[in-house]
């Protein structure tokens, strides 16, 4: 049953996330994101990382995306701009980049790269632990650096997303 739900879930988030890369409205695009996010957060409950989930819930769907929409409506990007074809000439070489992509992804996903390996992280080791420590534990000691850069991306976005509705204003 769980392993249904799972497949389920996984084909919703990326449906949504297809239907995220080709909406036209950035309002309907915020909404598919959201979606997705809400998706990804069932497959961390499926596997059992409920932690995982509530911090994808509460950041990423709920703070990010309310900001995200905040943006969109400073803004006003709803005025329709009529779509430029200012160099065709990258057709050719987008569409190549394509294939090239969607066959490394294809080799990928045939390799064993993505069968995942038994770690140290065990269920009951997690379970002995605790998800919030163990996740505090590892951001603070082995994964610091990451950290910090993400947390540095996160204030310039936040510094350029300012600029931008300044510029407007």
């Amino acid at each position: 049953m769980e392993s249904y739900l799972f497949y389920i879930m996984a084909a919703v988030a990326v449906i949504t996330a297809v239907y995220l890369i080709f909406e036209k409205n950035p309002v309907f695009g915020a909404l598919y994101l959201i979606q997705t996010m809400v998706g990804i957060a069932v497959l961390y409950i499926l596997l059992e990382a409920q932690f995982i989930a509530a911090v994808q819930i509460i950041v990423y769907a709920g703070a990010i995306m309310v900001l995200f929409l905040f943006v969109i409506m400073l803004l006003n990007l709803n005025i329709k701009e009529e779509a430029k074809n200012a160099l065709p000439f990258q057709r050719i070489p987008a569409v190549l980049m394509g294939i090239a992509l969607f066959t490394v992804i294809c080799i990928v996903i045939k390799s064993k790269l993505l069968q995942g390996k038994q770690g140290e992280y065990t269920s009951a080791y997690i379970n002995s632990i605790g998800n919030t420590k163990l996740i505090g534990n590892l951001l603070f000691t082995d994964y610091l650096l990451p950290f910090e850069i993400t947390s540095i991306l996160l204030f310039v976005a936040a510094i350029g997303a300012i600029m931008l509705a300044k510029r407007k204003l």
